[in-house]
């Protein structure tokens, strides 16, 4: 009996101390761990936030470049620190392939919270001009009558595991050929693999200027800045839907309140009009979303890619 006591009043000590400990934080620095190098949108979505949050907090906030391996090294440098909530992992929708992409990332998905979305861009299908298809549908069966081939930005990424998705629902043989983004789209632009898949930001101006022919855009509504363009689900392939977004996550274990009041900082940072100006020149939008709503769009994510990698036999290793 005496041991349960002191264990049931160490439960209610803890407990206590978890809003003192929310109250308190933070008191010294925080430290973003970028998984991208500086530049990425990962990195500089990162660095519009910090003056805000620096102003918020009264401690500084300082970015850690730790990219590499498709975002894995900055992933495990966050997985092994203390969740105190002074060490912030900034990544993008990558982290929900990686955890089953790779035999041993480093990490597991248990090892983080996922904190929230820091915003959200589509993903294009284009072609080069000479491609004689006006449609995905078209393009497609074109790929039963010739050889073709599309360009992503590298094997495992969220857009290549998508186009192989589309593939498998039309059995389309189109031979993947992996690039980073920007070699993508200029291997495209120079009709040296004819179709292509990355990210909406970098191939934008191609497409204004006509180097390049945008067929579908893969979220779930069109982009205003390409009324045009029909979505994939309006293509003629429903439930196909997808966007690369760019997020925070924290150590498990850190505690709630914590959780809470980094959440609600930075929302309200994201949320400022100058930072969102920001966004929009990069054609990136952040939408307000609960920490919850967050968690469980991740591990919707994480089963949508389980499911291709092991259908497709895709692998980093």
């Amino acid at each position: 009996m005496r041991v349960q006591m002191k264990f049931l009043a160490a439960l209610i000590a803890s407990c206590a101390a978890v809003p003192a400990i929310a109250q308190d934080y933070p008191t010294k620095p925080i430290r973003i761990v970028s998984a991208f190098p500086a530049g990425s949108p990962v990195d500089v979505l990162a660095r519009l936030a910090i003056p805000k949050l620096t102003a918020s907090f009264g401690q500084p906030v300082i970015v850690e470049n730790r990219g590499g391996a498709g975002g894995n090294i900055g992933a495990q440098v966050v997985a092994k620190a203390p969740p105190d909530g002074y060490s912030v992992l900034a990544t993008s929708s990558a982290i929900t392939v990686n955890v089953t992409l790779y035999k041993a990332p480093g990490y597991a998905a248990a090892d983080f919270i996922p904190l929230l979305v820091s915003g959200t861009t589509p993903n294009l299908v284009y072609v080069h001009p000479s491609v004689p298809a006006k449609n995905l549908r078209e393009l497609f069966a074109l790929a039963k009558n010739r050889t073709l081939s599309y360009a992503s930005a590298g094997t495992g990424t969220g857009t290549q595991l998508f186009m192989e998705m589309l593939k498998r629902e039309t059995g389309a043989d189109i031979t993947h050929v992996p690039f980073t983004p920007a070699a993508a789209i200029t291997a495209v632009i120079a009709n040296q693999v004819p179709i292509g898949i990355t990210s909406m930001p970098l191939v934008l101006p191609h497409v204004k200027s006509g180097k390049l022919v945008a067929l579908a855009a893969t979220p779930g509504k069109r982009i205003p800045v390409l009324p045009g363009v029909p979505t994939v689900a309006e293509s003629g392939f429903p439930g196909f839907e997808d966007s690369t977004w760019f997020a925070y996550f924290l150590r498990s274990g850190t505690p709630p309140g914590i959780v809470s009041r980094l959440h609600a900082e930075m929302t309200q940072a994201m949320e400022q009009p100058d930072v969102k100006d920001k966004l929009a020149g990069l054609n990136i939008e952040f939408t307000r979303q609960s920490q919850a709503e967050f968690a469980q769009m991740v591990t919707r994510e994480i089963e949508k890619y389980r499911k291709v990698i092991r259908e497709t036999g895709a692998t980093a290793d």
